[in-house]
């Protein structure tokens, strides 16, 4: 009987903590859906050149301007793509504008588009 009395408490706060653990992370998920869309919507425009386009591996090399949501200087270099249909817009000498931002840890090209002709 003593340890029925010492268990009952404990296992009533893991019961507790548990359910109320659950929530707040369903809510999160929630929330920071709609904050990761925004940012996506809300990353600058940038000026570059496709230097190279690899379907394969589902990258794209671009020669660009300043990325300022990256803090990244004027440079050339790899890109993977958040959708494979990005490459087939594209080819090599193309000036584009575009969007990138860090997703999972690699620059990924949110957005591109092909610049009319001035």
């Amino acid at each position: 009987m003593k340890y029925l009395n010492y268990w009952t408490p404990l296992l009533a706060w893991l019961a507790l903590a548990t359910t109320l653990g659950a929530s707040p992370s369903a809510a999160a998920q929630q929330t920071l859906a709609p904050a990761a869309a925004a940012e996506s919507e809300s990353a600058p425009r940038v000026a570059g050149e496709v230097r190279k386009v690899d379907t394969e591996a589902g990258k794209i090399t671009l020669r660009h301007g300043d990325i300022p949501n990256l803090e990244m200087p004027p440079m050339t270099m790899v890109f993977r793509v958040a959708s494979p249909d990005f490459l087939s817009k594209v080819k090599a000498g193309d000036q584009v504008l575009f969007s990138a931002e860090k997703r999972n840890g690699a620059l990924t090209v949110t957005a591109i588009d092909v610049r009319p002709d001035k």
